[in-house]
């Protein structure tokens, strides 16, 4: 094997429950563990970003910002990470550049000593600003490359777009297989050409929704990489990432031993399994392994979400109808990696041109802001009648879609007014208008968690008893894939 000891991210913090919970763990439950886990020696902690910034105020209540704070107070030997979606922060479209380059600082200044930047198509242009401003304020910068298989994402593209990112100023290199569709040998092929090439570590997150996902990353460490990403036992496996405990136990004795404490992974394991049966309505997704991400190309999370609109609109019947529309619509969309936003906006018009009985039909926004170059440039180029078909004679634009961008955000402060208390409240507003609105309006009131709850409850069961008293007509089918619902001791290379 190459290498000295394999290192480890955790993810359980973000990505696990994000994938399996729902994106629903409060911080309240991660608390009491915190301190176990700053002692596991954790190449870094994956701890904010993707889907839980709108997530803690649209469900939970929560202020994100307080939730970085809190946690980098307590994980004071362990770098905190983050997911960042380049030009689209942590939310699901472009902002103007001076809204990112003020976020990338607030998280800074909130605890976050590692960015990693994506784009969902491997755009550089979406994902550069990010990591200039990232490289300015003295954090890590690990820019990261969505994997995906199509007829034109080779490995050659793949080696081609990490050297052009470390070339951008790239700390490290992630390869990120959201949906798990690498395989072993092609893992180790493609960690095998990026250590020969690049001069930066290599890091490789998947996930386990195929089951290959310790398979992969023992042939990945066996050629080299320098970082995985894995989950506790008790978050981990199905649409989450592999296990910890099973992967350090495997490489025991050898050239790539963690060194990781298995007694101290096993109570933390203990205390999620424990934590977790508390959010066990929020279970979904793939129970187990569903190899149908290998056919179709579909993350697990997507699956999930697909059966779960299909059956709000009586058409649970049609699911492999629009499981085998979804590669078509990719292709013809230009074969873009499935991953937020893109994995909506595919699935989106798929889900459309089946059960309406016409493709393409009914376009929503999304997908011709998609196919007018507004989210970036596709790998491929789209199908020419389907382009015709969404914009007629109107052409893509051919900038980097933030460049149409007018600064946002003192217009964000103004409309907020007093109920932004600082700059990350102006912040939050501004990507999310209507979630932060409400939750600064909840927080202004002094109104509680437990309240909130309590009143929607009560709407609820009045809302019943009015539907019991009178007959109300049902509203015709309409499918719709929804968004959302993922200092101490430095970084060590």
């Amino acid at each position: 094997m190459n290498g000295g000891p394999l290192r480890i991210t955790d993810t359980t913090l973000r990505d696990a429950h994000q994938s399996l919970l729902a994106t629903r763990l409060r911080l309240k439950d991660m608390l009491p563990v915190l301190e176990l886990i700053d002692a596991v020696g954790y190449h870094s902690v994956e701890m904010w970003g993707g889907a839980t910034f709108d997530a803690a105020m649209r469900f939970l209540g929560e202020d994100p910002w307080e939730r970085a704070r809190t946690i980098r107070a307590h994980l004071s030997h362990t770098p905190c990470q983050m997911l960042l979606r380049g030009q689209n922060l942590v939310g699901y479209r472009h902002y103007p550049d001076d809204i990112v380059e003020r976020f990338i600082a607030r998280a800074k200044a909130n605890g976050i000593d590692v960015f990693r930047i994506f784009d969902a198509l491997n755009d550089v242009r979406n994902m550069a600003w990010a990591m200039t401003v990232a490289k300015r304020v003295g954090s890590h910068v690990q820019a990261s490359i969505c994997y995906t298989t199509s007829p034109v994402h080779t490995l050659d593209k793949f080696v081609a777009l990490a050297v052009e990112l470390e070339n951008m100023g790239a700390d490290s290199i992630c390869i990120k297989d959201m949906a798990g569709l690498i395989t072993p040998y092609a893992a180790f092929e493609l960690i095998r050409h990026l250590k020969a090439r690049l001069h930066v570590p290599v890091q490789l997150h998947t996930h386990y929704t195929s089951g290959m996902g310790t398979s992969v990353y023992l042939k990945a460490a066996e050629v080299g990489v320098d970082v995985v990403d894995t989950a506790i036992s008790s978050l981990a496996l199905s649409t989450s990432q592999p296990p910890t405990e099973v992967l350090v136990s495997m490489l025991q004795g050898s050239p790539r031993d963690t060194g990781l404490d298995l007694e101290l992974l096993a109570q933390i394991a203990r205390y999620f399994a424990d934590t977790r049966a508390k959010y066990h309505k929020f279970e979904g997704g793939v129970a187990g392994i569903d190899v149908r991400v290998l056919q179709y190309q579909i993350p697990g999370g997507m699956i999930s979400n697909l059966v779960s609109q299909l059956r709000e609109q009586n058409a649970l019947d049609r699911y492999e109808e629009v499981l085998a529309e979804v590669p078509r619509v990719r292709a013809e969309l230009g074969y873009p990696p499935l991953v937020t936003p893109t994995s909506q906006i595919v699935g989106t018009q798929a889900t459309l041109n089946v059960l309406l009985g016409e493709r393409y039909k009914i376009v929503p926004e999304e997908v011709k802001a998609y196919v007018k170059g507004f989210y970036g440039r596709p790998p491929a180029p789209i199908d020419e009648e389907v382009k015709k078909r969404i914009l007629g004679d109107e052409q893509p634009i051919a900038c980097r879609p933030a460049d149409l961008l007018e600064p946002g955000y003192e217009k964000a402060a103004q409309e907020i007014g007093d109920l932004a208390q600082s700059e990350e409240d102006v912040l939050s507003y501004a990507l999310f208008p209507h979630i932060a609105r409400t939750f600064l309006e909840r927080r202004a009131r002094g109104e509680s968690e437990e309240e909130r709850v309590a009143a929607i409850a009560a709407a609820i069961l009045a809302q019943r008893e009015k539907k019991a008293a009178v007959a109300v007509p049902s509203s015709p089918p309409v499918s719709l894939w929804k968004m959302a619902g993922r200092i101490g001791r430095r970084w060590r290379f």
